[in-house]
């Protein structure tokens, strides 16, 4: 079956060949044609250029490393305060030992294993998890202390002496 543009051909050339005019059953609608053919067609769309989908996939990295970054800070955050509260919290428990024993005891292992020199003894007084802070270091015991019968610090991310913000020192004389 032909379309209405091979129809229109078709006549034209029939006209042409007879050296007629067209009449009005055979005359050429060009007016007609004309439009179809000049008329703006609709743009499908048949998917995204890889230049679109490589701007998503930048701006998606560009939000997953600002979000990564606020998560990790939180996170780092959240372990300092839980130190802190692990800190006061081993503070009451060298307490509770001393109280039973009559003096702190000699390392932070007493309070989750029996010494031998601990008469009075009614632990366990803390797991051994508890002798480490959230970040797997050991907190920092000194008995007798130089602030008081003992001291105990927190050491921070670093796990080591000294540090500022998330590194600094905190102990339970502060």
């Amino acid at each position: 079956m032909l379309s209405n543009t091979e129809h229109l051909t078709i006549d034209a050339a029939r006209a042409a060949t007879n050296g007629s005019t067209p009449t009005r059953g055979n005359r050429i609608r060009f007016g007609r044609a004309l439009n179809r053919d000049r008329r703006p067609r609709a743009r499908r769309s048949l998917g995204f250029t890889l230049l679109e989908m490589l701007a998503v996939i930048v701006l998606i990295a560009i939000v997953a490393t600002v979000t990564v970054r606020q998560i990790g800070n939180g996170v780092t955050k959240g372990k300092v305060g839980a130190g802190k509260a692990q800190l006061s919290s081993l503070g009451m428990k060298i307490d509770s030992y001393t109280m039973d024993n009559g003096s702190p005891p000699p390392d932070l292992g007493a309070l989750a294993v029996r010494p031998d020199n601990a008469p009075n003894w009614h632990g366990p007084y803390a797991k051994p998890s508890e002798l480490r802070d959230p970040f797997g270091h050991e907190f920092g015991y000194k008995a007798p202390g130089d602030h008081g019968d003992y001291d105990l610090v927190f050491f921070g991310r670093d796990g080591k002496p000294g540090g500022t913000g998330y590194d600094a020192d905190v102990g339970n004389w502060q």
